[in-house]
């Protein structure tokens, strides 16, 4: 376990802020106790500083996960978004939308949410920014791009 590097902390929080923007600072400097990203074998934990002390205790190939998987990183160096980190995300998401009883089930089977879909966004949302997919309870089932803007 180690610290993200320079290059990966620029690529990680530029995926991150695709999605909760500014918030990210409520993720980092928590009230209840400090939190950090910590990566393990290309997947970038994030942990409490005190279960990052514990978990030093374990040698490098024993430990294998530690907190939340936000994601992980290919060999190219780019960031993937773990469906893992989604109720985490989903709390500080800048952007969401709200689909029907009747997508629900097309979206989580991984097709598209066509427009039929939708019940409700948050307005003002840009095309092609970050979005939470939620059921219409208000559960978080997802994340994506918008295709387009709530103006059309």
């Amino acid at each position: 376990m180690r610290q993200l590097t320079e290059d990966e902390t620029k690529t990680f929080f530029e995926k991150l802020a695709k999605y909760i923007g500014s918030n990210i600072k409520y993720l980092i400097e928590r009230a209840d106790e400090p939190y950090v990203f910590r990566i393990i074998k290309d997947r970038v934990y994030y942990m409490s500083e005190k279960t990052m002390k514990l978990s030093g205790a374990f040698g490098r190939d024993e430990l294998l996960h530690v907190g939340i998987c936000f994601g992980k990183f290919s060999k190219t160096m780019k960031f993937r978004l773990h469906i893992t980190a989604l109720s985490l995300i989903a709390n500080h998401a800048l952007y969401k939308v709200w689909l029907k009883p009747s997508g629900e089930n097309n979206f989580v089977f991984g097709n598209h949410a066509l427009k039929a879909h939708i019940a409700r966004m948050t307005e003002n949302t840009p095309k092609y920014s970050g979005i939470i997919v939620c059921s219409a309870n208000d559960v978080p089932i997802g994340f994506g791009v918008l295709g387009r803007s709530t103006d059309e």
